[in-house]
């Protein structure tokens, strides 16, 4: 690399000068010289030519002095690594100079050498000085790219680290979440795109700080659609604890925001959620110039699966076994044990519940009318019908109830 430098100084033989002493260094291509008369001079070079690597300024001179240069160079944004030099009985102005911001300082008259080897020095300060600019500039470009996937706390963890941050792909346990809103189409179709922009907008950014609350990874948004992901690109090691917990508070938070938007007359979908653990061949897929982090497989298959069969049953939230038996604590009730596309075996589903609504005498009832359909008990169909009966809004009750009048058994279903 050429350093370019900027000579400030009033003296006619100076340019000559410089150029006969750095001769050699200049036809090697290791520095190249610009020269100004005096700081007023300077600046215009400057501006004209920001690739400049240093400038080298005489304190005595016409219209702009040295140290008035010096302080105009240290109020700029790109600032210039300064050499002052003045005559050795000017310590006053020298010791200013460095107070103000200068590298180094020479004493007239120039020493060639020594000024080459201050020269080189202050190269070098400039060059570390630039990477180091460009290593924070790339972990902030880094830091803003991965905020948008990914919680405050682990993006910063993560742009730390470089390019050893785990983004590499490879396989990997998660629990991952997909989201989808009922109606979403039609609501596009009819909604004036002012309304629809601030609606989307308020939705996407509520569901993301809840993700990022439970330090998820969202993997992708497409829409109203939102992908999520526990265990990746860091290890958590309660990360199907963390799905669940995540999944009720957005349910929680979907829904307070159907009811603000219903009350100004906006009939707004109820979010459907689905979640399954499992391997999955996680990483950034974007190559070189897209970051693209997300993850591919059955378990990501299977979670959207899950979320789309919250249609047939009637409920909003369906998760795996595999998700409720690692998960600490979990309290749902079992859905059945779904055919689901793409799938050869069944997968045994549950409705995660709260702890109140899991302490209900419903679920009591709903347990015991489950429990007789997975032994074959004909008393099911009256435990479901009694059930419904008293809780005509339960809709998963409801949907065995329908199953049973329309002749199946057990708790096997093939949902289309």
């Amino acid at each position: 690399m050429t350093a370019t430098i900027l000579f400030v100084d009033d003296e006619p033989d100076l340019e000559a000068l410089v150029l006969q002493k750095f001769r050699r260094q200049i036809r090697d291509g290791a520095v190249s010289f610009m020269f100004a008369h005096d700081g007023v001079e300077a600046l215009e070079s400057l501006a004209q030519n920001p690739h400049v690597d240093m400038v080298v300024s005489d304190i005595n001179m016409p219209r702009m002095d040295g140290l008035s240069l010096l302080e105009k160079l240290q109020e700029a944004e790109d600032k210039k690594s300064t050499i002052i030099v003045s005559a050795y009985g000017d310590m006053s102005n020298i010791r200013t100079a460095m107070n103000r911001g200068a590298f180094d300082f020479l004493t007239k008259p120039i020493d060639f050498a020594d000024l080459e080897t201050t020269i080189q020095k202050t190269i070098r300060h400039v060059e570390v000085l630039r990477e180091a600019q460009r290593r924070q500039a790339e972990a902030e470009r880094a830091h803003a790219s991965l905020s948008r996937y990914f919680s405050p706390e682990i993006a910063r963890r993560l742009a730390a680290h470089g390019e050893s941050n785990g983004m590499e792909v490879q396989w990997r346990e998660i629990a991952t979440i997909f989201t989808d809103i009922t109606g979403f189409t039609t609501l596009v179709e009819s909604a004036v795109p002012e309304t629809l922009g601030e609606l989307l907008n308020e939705y996407v950014g509520g569901m993301t700080e809840i993700v990022f609350e439970h330090e998820g990874t969202v993997a992708k948004i497409i829409g109203d659609a939102i992908q999520i992901l526990f265990n990746a690109p860091g290890d958590q090691p309660d990360f199907a604890t963390r799905a669940v917990a995540c999944v009720h508070d957005l349910d929680a938070w979907a829904e307070g925001f159907r009811e603000r938007w219903k009350v100004r007359g906006v009939n707004f979908g109820a979010t459907r959620i689905g979640a399954h653990a499992g391997p999955a061949l996680v990483g950034n897929f974007g190559g070189n110039r897209f970051f693209d982090y997300t993850a591919y497989g059955d378990t990501v298959n299977t979670a959207a699966r899950l979320e789309a069969a919250n249609k047939h049953l009637g409920t909003r939230i369906c998760v795996s076994a595999s998700v409720a038996k690692a998960a600490e604590n979990f309290q749902g009730r079992p859905v059945g044990d779904l055919m689901l596309r793409g799938r050869s075996e069944p997968l045994r589903a549950f409705e995660p519940l709260k702890a109140q609504e899991f302490d209900a005498p419903a679920t009591a009832l709903y347990s015991e009318a489950f429990a007789k359909l997975e032994s074959g008990d004909v008393a099911a169909m009256p435990a479901f019908a009694a059930l419904v009966g008293m809780h005509a809004d339960d809709a998963l009750a409801g949907f065995h109830l329908r199953r049973l009048l329309n002749g199946a058994k057990g708790v096997r279903m093939q949902l289309e």
